[in-house]
């Protein structure tokens, strides 16, 4: 495997004490690089980094690590060639150098023991096996939302991060823009009275984000795609371009519609308004519209509604115009409304409400990669770990399990449990291809 010139954080941490005795000792002169003089990070402040999946959104977040200068990628992965190649052109050509290592096998990747932290950007059906894998080989990890393609998955991630003592953020970012965090300190302290319902507004459709939709024909991969390691623990099927991708997000064995696609943002934030980053829905029903032909088969139109403790009905709807994008909160006193486009509230007076010093104070972030940097370091807990953004995601794999059955679902947030539904409760997970396993 190739490696880096640079000494990184964990061979710095290794050897620094043996180092330290030596300047000590001998009149060496140390140079300005070791100790972080000069505006050059020091290697024992220094996250080394590699990339999981850059097609997309992995890509964006390669790049905004790059943005970070105690932040050094040393090492992309990605079945595509294509996708591999322009990311190691990036990351090169952002050091001037032709150091970064490239994969097409994560395992590789992750054998490695001088890489911190990993940056995943995955397609769903992929994203619990790298997770597990990078936790048990001592990584850190930035991963995307939703945490899982399912929730016995998502569990399975959050107990391996635990066990394993690693450090978790999902791309979530919403948490750390001022006006969701605004939105979340009004609701939190009571500014709206008691909090009755909640609105969860998400997209409807699909949306043809590569450009291939319609493009069903059966035939064989392109050169450039390991197409039989892209299925991974999904069911085998022939390639067509409709089916990879940016598109996979449309077909339930690799993704969940839009519903999965944003419940890991709206909901996310509706739960952190409430407090109930650790909680989850006792109960929840809806109907969902799907496609009677074609590759694509998510949900194009959904409504569901969830039973939350204290009394607390979340509704979440994709294309219903009733239903604002976006989270609201509806209260005895009033309303907060947010997403990505500003916030808003009923009385009005309550966006120019300050918060006292002896409420609630949500932590403020110093932007959601960064925060992740500051964590691998500190090893505190991050703004979006990973067993809240398994919560956010939990009503979305209830909600799916609901609408493709028709009925309505019990379930026990703390023993994770569907209560007397066996072919619910069967739904949770599924088998995965072989060899792949957790």
């Amino acid at each position: 495997m190739k490696q880096g010139p640079d000494i990184n954080r964990r061979q710095f941490l290794k050897t620094a004490s043996g180092a330290t005795a030596a300047v000590i000792g001998l009149p060496y002169i140390v140079p300005s690089s070791v100790l972080g003089k000069g505006g050059i990070v020091a290697p024992s402040n220094r996250v080394t980094m590699g990339c999981i999946g850059v097609g997309w959104q992995g890509g964006i977040n390669m790049e905004t690590f790059l943005g970070q200068e105690d932040c050094r990628i040393i090492a992309i992965c990605d079945v595509d060639k294509n996708h591999l190649q322009d990311a190691i052109n990036t990351v090169n050509g952002h050091y001037q150098n032709k150091d970064c290592a490239s994969y097409s096998d994560f395992r590789e990747l992750l054998a490695r023991d001088d890489i911190d932290a990993v940056s995943l950007g995955l397609p769903d059906h992929w994203h619990a096996i790298p997770a597990v894998a990078a936790a048990q080989s001592g990584k850190d990890i930035f991963g995307e939302k939703p945490l899982s393609h399912n929730l016995k998955e998502g569990r399975a991630i959050c107990d391996a991060v635990k066990r394993y003592g690693r450090i978790w953020q999902t791309g979530s970012w919403q948490r750390s823009e001022s006006h969701f965090h605004r939105a979340c300190e009004l609701v939190i302290n009571g500014r709206i009275g008691k909090v009755h319902t909640v609105e969860v507004g998400l997209y409807p459709g699909h949306s043809d984000f590569e450009g291939t939709k319609g493009q069903e024909q059966m035939g064989p991969a392109p050169q450039e795609l390991d197409y039989d390691f892209w299925l991974g623990p999904a069911p085998v099927e022939s390639y067509c371009p409709a089916r990879v991708h940016k598109n996979w997000r449309w077909h339930l064995d690799y993704g969940g519609g839009q519903l999965m696609d944003w419940v890991g943002h709206h909901v996310d934030i509706a739960h952190w308004g409430l407090g109930l980053d650790y909680s989850g829905p006792y109960e929840i029903e809806g109907y969902g519209e799907y496609p009677k032909d074609g590759l694509w088969n998510t949900a194009t139109r959904y409504h569901l509604t969830a039973k939350y403790p204290n009394g607390i009905t979340m509704i979440i709807a994709g294309g219903h115009e009733e239903i604002r994008g976006g989270t609201k909160w509806i209260g005895e006193d009033g309303w907060v409304w947010v997403d990505r486009s500003g916030i808003d509230a009923n009385p009005k007076e309550l966006l120019k409400e300050k918060i006292g010093l002896d409420e609630i104070q949500l932590f403020r972030s110093p932007g959601h990669w960064r925060n992740f940097l500051d964590c691998v370091k500190s090893r505190k807990t991050t703004l979006a770990p990973c067993e809240v953004a398994h919560r956010s995601a939990t009503p979305g794999h209830l909600g799916q399990i609901a609408m493709l059955l028709g009925r309505k679902i019990q379930f026990n947030p703390d023993t994770e449990q569907i209560v007397g539904d066996a072919t619910a409760t069967r739904m949770l997970g599924r088998p995965m291809r072989s060899p792949w396993h957790l």
